[in-house]
């Protein structure tokens, strides 16, 4: 991606589609903004798909917000 805040910005509309909310903030707990866990699966399987990688259920369960997404993303795509 050549602007480093397309992913970012694409990891925040994903949250927003999925969990049915109205707008969540980068650094804001999605949980904490409505987002319910019965949806985390399908945020998984969507960022997986969307990124091309695979995320570990530990490494995605303590990512609550978009920027940690992002930065667990990024740091999936270094290795």
């Amino acid at each position: 991606m050549t602007d480093p805040n397309e992913q970012l910005t694409r990891i925040v509309g994903i949250i927003a589609r999925i969990g049915e909310l109205a707008a969540v903030q980068p650094g804001q707990d999605f949980y904490d903004a409505g987002f319910v866990s019965v949806k985390a699966l399908p945020l998984l399987m969507e960022l997986e798909d969307q990124f091309g990688v695979t995320i570990p259920d530990e490494r995605f369960i303590n990512a609550r917000t978009a920027s940690d997404l992002d930065q667990l993303v990024r740091s999936l795509h270094q290795q």
